[in-house]
């Protein structure tokens, strides 16, 4: 029997992060499959950065238990954040470096010959329609190629774990459906993926499961249209509210 089919991709066991005397995840549980995409969503100050933060091994949990693909995040970051992409939720891109270079130069960091960061970065762009602005400085992309940019460049180590976090904020609908096309593809190829999302459409739209998180605890989990039935609301944005008291946006 094929392992993934039966070890999840991910585990959470009442996992805790404090700051001091704030407690701003609060012994949570969950678990991930593989090649789903899961969401998780919360109104500001709820936790979902800071889980994510925990998860991507940049900040180590105060207790609890964290698996993420076979790896403990605390004990092996340098072997997870080999195996995993991140496209944060600000642009982080150089601006001193064309397109292209920005993802050559990151592949330095997995050991890429030259030859093969210049490969890998061109099929990319040509994944990400970004082949024809190789040349061009970032500060000539438009908002939605930069995010496409952030997509090409978390996919140079060929993840097996995407985290995309507030990957459509503030772009345009038509953009915000290309990225989602790519997400989409990505998927087909069994690419497991973690979404945190101000749009409720996003996550009716491209998650499997979610979590909804506030106050640092989790408060509901389960698919999209099985939560808004549970609920008895109109849509995945009333079932937000009536948990929480409030809109995702605020």
């Amino acid at each position: 029997m094929d392992p993934q089919t039966t070890t999840p991709a991910l585990s959470a066991d009442k996992l805790t992060k404090s700051f001091g005397a704030f407690v701003a995840v609060d012994g949570i549980s969950f678990a991930i499959r593989h090649g789903e995409c899961f969401g998780i969503l919360g109104p500001n100050g709820a936790g979902k950065t800071t889980t994510v933060k925990m998860i991507s091994a940049v900040s180590p949990p105060t207790s609890g238990r964290l698996n993420v693909l076979g790896l403990d995040p605390a004990r092996d970051p340098r072997s997870l954040k080999a195996a995993i992409g991140v496209v944060p939720d600000e642009n982080n891109l150089d601006i001193d470096l064309s397109v292209q270079a920005n993802l050559e130069v990151y592949a330095g960091f997995f050991n890429f010959s030259r030859a093969q960061a210049t490969a890998k970065s061109r099929d990319l762009l040509r994944f990400v329609e970004l082949e024809d602005k190789a040349e061009l400085d970032i500060d000539e992309l438009s908002n939605g190629m930069k995010r496409r940019l952030l997509l090409a460049r978390a996919l140079l180590n060929d993840p097996r774990l995407l985290i995309l976090d507030e990957p459509t904020a503030a772009l345009d609908p038509s953009i915000r459906h290309q990225l989602w096309d790519k997400m989409r593809d990505l998927k087909t190829r069994g690419m497991t993926q973690i979404l945190t999302t101000h749009y409720m459409d996003e996550a009716a739209r491209m998650c499997d499961r979610l979590i909804i998180m506030n106050g640092g605890k989790i408060v509901e989990n389960g698919e999209p249209l099985a939560l808004i039935e549970k609920h008895g609301q109109p849509d995945l944005e009333g079932v937000f509210l009536k948990l929480t008291g409030r809109k995702l946006e605020e």
